[in-house]
């Protein structure tokens, strides 16, 4: 499934150097929570990052259903690697804020977050990731959808 564009300042949709998906990957592999529930780092182009977390005891609510909180999570993680991407060389992102809308609840499967960059300004940057469960079959529906705002930060590590 393509992923969406962005708005910054290489033409959307593109792949990304070396360097800056080098970076990233790197800073996803720093993120405890990620490892922890499995999830992995699936798509990445300019403006736009994908993130799928099968389902687990690590990440259910009492009734076996992915938690809420996992999908905002999921989705929190797809948006700023999203903003990443079109973030100043040699600067990680931080969430400042974000609203999220949950559609369904779902089990089993997996979830696939799909982030997306909507307007990179020099001091915010502003995302939306839509989360999707993912069936043994194939079948995906829409569980959740976020609107986020990001900073660009000093990396410190």
């Amino acid at each position: 499934m393509p992923m969406p564009s962005a708005n910054h300042h290489s033409k959307p949709g593109t792949a990304l150097s070396p360097a800056q998906d080098a970076a990233v990957r790197a800073s996803f592999a720093r993120q405890g929570l990620m490892h922890h529930w499995g999830a992995s780092l699936t798509a990445l182009e300019h403006g736009a990052a994908e993130v799928r977390l099968p389902h687990s005891e690590r990440v259910t609510q009492q009734q076996g259903s992915f938690h809420g909180g996992a999908m905002g999570a999921l989705a929190d993680i797809a948006g700023g690697y999203a903003a990443m991407t079109v973030a100043p060389d040699g600067m990680e992102v931080t969430t400042v804020e974000y609203k999220i809308n949950f559609l369904a609840a779902c089990a089993g499967g997996e979830l696939v977050a799909r982030g997306s960059v909507i307007r990179a300004g020099k001091r915010i940057i502003v995302t939306t990731a839509d989360v999707f469960h993912r069936d043994a079959d194939g079948h995906e529906t829409h569980c959740a959808t976020m609107q986020q705002t990001i900073v660009p930060v000093p990396k410190t590590y």
